[in-house]
Formats: structure tokens, sequence, C-alpha cells
């Protein structure tokens, strides 16, 4: 009876060891094909932010590269679309605003210690960091960009005009 029991024991012991290996292995194929589908479902968000917000934005203007404001100036431009420079923005669906506040948020940086909120790029520590001897054009505005980057309509802020290269 003895053998038996021992027997049984190995079994049950072999039979439970075999389901925890199994269930090991494909909880975490499980998790691995969870974490890429999610994943995948923030870059598909994101990048359909920075769409609605190149849609959006560059309507009016050219759009502004994310990084160059910081993430308090972008949400107040979200937060109150009726006093946008002087004039009101149509409004979006919540849906539209929650995608391009995950962009620009993303893409976007934090304020430094002490650092005043820039209400327009040419405030920004990060524009005056990019543009250290460059005389611009007074009054600067977004069409100025133009001159420097050909392809600031299409938020390409790294191709210079040939005179700037």
């Amino acid at each position: 009876m003895a053998f038996l029991q021992k027997i049984f024991r190995n079994y049950v012991f072999t039979t439970t060891l075999v389901v925890v290996s199994i269930s090991i292995i494909i909880g975490s194929q499980i998790s691995q094909a969870l974490s890429y589908s999610l994943a995948q479902v923030n870059t598909n968000n994101y990048q359909l932010g920075k769409e609605l917000y190149l849609q959006n934005c560059s309507s009016c203007h050219i759009p502004i590269p994310a990084e160059v404001l910081p993430t308090a100036t972008w949400q107040t431009i979200l937060e109150k679309p009726g006093r946008h420079y002087g004039t009101s923005l149509p409004r979006l669906s919540n849906i539209n605003v929650r995608l391009i506040w995950n962009y620009l948020r993303t893409s976007s940086r934090p304020l430094l210690e002490r650092e005043l909120k820039p209400e327009f790029v040419t405030q920004s520590r990060y524009f005056k960091a990019l543009h250290p001897q460059v005389h611009l054009p007074q009054p600067v505005t977004h069409q100025s960009c133009i001159l420097c980057h050909p392809g600031a309509n299409k938020l390409d802020y790294v191709s210079l005009s040939s005179e700037f290269e």
C-alpha cells in the first residue's frame, strides 16, 4: 500500500509540475502577445494623434514641433481653445483632443524648475537653444520658419534652405 501511495504522489507531483510548466509557457506567450498588441495600439494612437494635430493645426499655420514647447504650454492650448492667440478654435471631439494630447504629451518636454511657461515659440528655451546665433526677422511669425525650414509645413524642421546648410 505504501508503494502505491508513493507512486500516486510521484504521479500527482509530476502531473502538477507538467501543468504548471505548460501554464507558465502559455502565460508567457499570452503576455508577450498582449504587450505587443498594447504597444501597437499605443503606437497607432500616437501616430493618429500626430496626424490629427497636423490636420487641425496646420490648417491655419505651420505645425510647431511638439518638442519646442513644454507640455504645460500644450496643455493650456488644448484646454482653452477659445483663447488661442486672439482667435477661437473650432471644437474638437473629446477623442480627438485625447489623441492629440497623447501625441503632444509624449513628444513635448517638462518645464525645468523655475522655468516660466512660454506662451510663444520664441520664448521657449528649446527654441532659443536651437537658434543661438540666428538673426530672426521681426516680428517673428509662424511663417518666418519657412525661410530657413522649407519643409516646416510638413513638420520637417531638419531640412534647411540651401543658404543655411
